[in-house]
């Protein structure tokens, strides 16, 4: 079972990383000015992710491919690595939806 990360940047907001059984990180949040917006938004992708219409599939301008997790309002909750080919991007998001509904929480910003 996977697990999602609360963290804090350097700029004081919170961000969430889910990790993969593996330790891999395969999907990152945007950042969130409050703990509790924070939760909101790891809620909000246990709740997406076995939807699969919920994932937008993308080309960096490098050619590299990548996707975000979206909400049904359409806000971007989570966003994944760069992956070299279409068929990473996919075991990723297969990976997402396999680990996020059941992933415990866990807090490193100690406060």
């Amino acid at each position: 079972m996977g697990k999602f990360i609360i963290s804090k940047r350097t700029n004081d907001d919170y961000q969430f990383n889910l990790k993969a059984v593996n330790g891999q990180v395969i999907l990152t949040s945007q950042g969130y000015n409050s703990k509790a917006s924070c939760e909101n938004g790891i809620e909000s992708v246990k709740k997406n992710a076995p939807d699969d219409s919920r994932f937008e599939r993308l080309t960096a301008k490098d050619g590299r491919w990548y996707f975000n997790l979206k909400a049904g309002n359409g806000q971007v909750i989570g966003t994944s690595q760069m992956y070299e080919s279409d068929n990473g991007m996919e075991k990723g998001i297969d990976s997402v939806k396999n680990n996020a509904p059941n992933a415990s929480v866990e807090d490193d910003t100690n406060n």
